[in-house]
């Protein structure tokens, strides 16, 4: 059996010729920016938030390519199943960008729609390893050992309370959380990314308890990795986000374990 023709373990990249084919053997293995990586990123179309925090997070070979998946009017259960059924076609999208794994990102959603559908119907479509928001920040509450949390979001009630109910029956409790109650209408939704990061000083203070072993900002379209570091100096203890957590996530699935400093505890671990 040629090299060639030995599949690749599950989860370590794309087989070279069915990058650049057999005819360009040179360069079969070469990307100029992802060298390391490709991260592929399912986004809600009202979402600039994402992005540009993934962008500015990214180590040296990695880059970042997004599809877009539809969300308007008001935040209720219905927008989100509906952007949900979008999820196989941007992830065939992102396959054909040869990405070696694809993060969905947008937390409420990964609490609405389950998670494991999600992460499903990319695999299914892009045939590379997933993960969604909320799968990561599990990850992420495990990797600090994290039994009680205190979670700050954005959203309208009905939202954090099945935010709640989704982190509680993962196995941690909330023992405090507040929302700001965005989203009653779509210009609302998108004024999510407008909230100024300095806000989530006092917030983070409000929701802050004796009990919790960590802070959880949720919302991908929330800004928060230029606060980390400092939140987490004024509580002491770890302040993780949406995005943080799925950046961290998303590099551990491609293998790579890079100390990215300046964004708070969880980007060092």
């Amino acid at each position: 059996m040629s090299s060639s023709d030995r599949p690749l373990p599950p989860g370590l990249g794309v087989a070279p010729q069915a990058i650049a084919g057999k005819t360009m053997k040179a360069v079969q293995m070469y990307s100029p920016y992802g060298y390391r990586g490709k991260i592929g990123l399912i986004v809600p179309s009202t979402n600039t938030v994402i992005e540009p925090e993934f962008n500015r997070l990214v180590p040296k070979g990695v880059s970042v390519h997004s599809a877009r998946i539809m969300l308007l009017g008001k935040a209720t259960e219905e927008s989100y199943i509906k952007m949900g059924e979008e999820t196989g076609r941007a992830a065939a999208e992102l396959g054909t960008a040869e990405v070696d794994m694809i993060a969905w990102g947008c937390t409420s959603g990964s609490c609405v729609v389950p998670r494991e559908e999600l992460e499903g119907a990319i695999v299914k479509n892009a045939n590379v390893p997933a993960v969604s928001t909320m799968t990561a920040v599990f990850e992420a509450m495990q990797a600090f050992g994290a039994k009680t949390v205190s979670l700050g979001t954005p959203y309208v009630n009905f939202v954090n309370e099945t935010e709640v109910e989704t982190i509680e029956r993962g196995g941690v409790k909330v023992a405090a959380w507040y929302g700001l109650e965005l989203g009653e209408t779509q210009e609302e939704r998108r004024g999510i990314g407008r909230v100024p990061p300095e806000s989530l000083f006092r917030l983070v203070r409000y929701i802050d308890r004796p009990e919790s072993d960590l802070i959880f900002l949720s919302c991908t379209n929330l800004a928060t990795i230029d606060m980390l570091d400092a939140l987490e100096q004024q509580v002491g203890k770890p302040v993780i986000s949406s995005n943080q957590c799925t950046f961290w996530a998303s590099l551990r699935r491609l293998g790579i374990k890079d100390h990215i400093e300046g964004y708070g505890s969880l980007l060092m671990r």
